[in-house]
């Protein structure tokens, strides 16, 4: 079996692969404050849990965001499963032709995400990540990474109106039926989860545009994901395990 792990700035998800079977996937807090020996402790408890053995577990990919848990979380794998991690870093093989201007600076769950949709759905495609930020990139159809683009999450953006307004509370992201508010709360949802679903359909209408055509395909994950999806149609498939699939697919290119 095959341990993965996505370290991202509000979340870490992980999964069990056998062979290409996902297994069991699950998410913990990412919390720098955590001891190896804390992040051990659940690793324990969860596959105990679920009835899985971590001495079957053969090898470990791991992407992360987070440069300053990286040790940590390392450490937790020698200690716990008696494995070397691989971290996904530049020069590893993926299958793909990166065409970013500095291929250091790309995220590395951006790259697996890459690299499953490149595999599962072929190209040209835009993929979507909506987690604590929005990312969006594209693959071509002779897999190459295009590039892409970087925004805000949705709650980074309720947080940020909340903390950086003096009246203004923090709302449950739930969209309202009418996009014209009568209460400040109905407002800050229209605003918020309106402009932000607009926001997405201009990027990827844009985005098509640039690469010569309408008919491409858009695949999404993260936790956002089912509400634009609910409501817009800019997004045809919702993948929730694109990122830890894209790291197995890179672990095994590089056995």
């Amino acid at each position: 079996m095959i341990f993965v792990m996505d370290i991202g700035n509000t979340n870490v998800k992980a999964a069990v692969f056998d062979g290409s079977r996902l297994v069991k996937r699950w998410r913990c807090a990412t919390d720098t404050t955590m001891t190896s020996d804390q992040y051990g402790i659940i690793m324990i408890d969860l596959f105990r849990y679920h009835g899985l053995r971590m001495e079957d577990v053969e090898g470990i990919m791991i992407s992360s965001v987070v440069p300053s848990i990286n040790y940590t979380i390392e450490h937790m794998c020698r200690d716990y499963f008696h494995i070397e991690p691989r971290l996904l870093v530049p020069g590893m093989k993926t299958g793909l032709n990166i065409k970013y201007e500095n291929p250091r600076e790309l995220g590395s769950d951006r790259i697996a995400n890459a690299v499953a949709v490149s595999a599962l759905y072929g190209g040209p495609s835009i993929f979507i990540d909506f987690g604590t930020a929005t990312t969006y990139g594209v693959v071509s159809d002779r897999r190459e990474f295009l590039g892409g683009a970087i925004g805000p999450g949705l709650r980074m953006m309720n947080r940020a109106l909340a903390t950086g307004t003096a009246k203004l509370p923090s709302i449950e992201l739930v969209l309202p039926e009418e996009i014209i508010g009568r209460t400040t709360v109905s407002n800050l949802q229209s605003g918020v989860l309106y402009g932000y679903i607009g926001s997405v359909e201009k990027i990827v209408s844009k985005m098509k545009r640039e690469m010569g055509g309408s008919e491409i395909k858009v695949i999404a994950t993260g936790g956002m994901a089912h509400l634009v999806k609910d409501n817009s149609n800019v997004i045809d498939v919702i993948n929730p395990d694109l990122t830890l699939t894209g790291l197995r697919l890179i672990y095994e290119k590089n056995l």
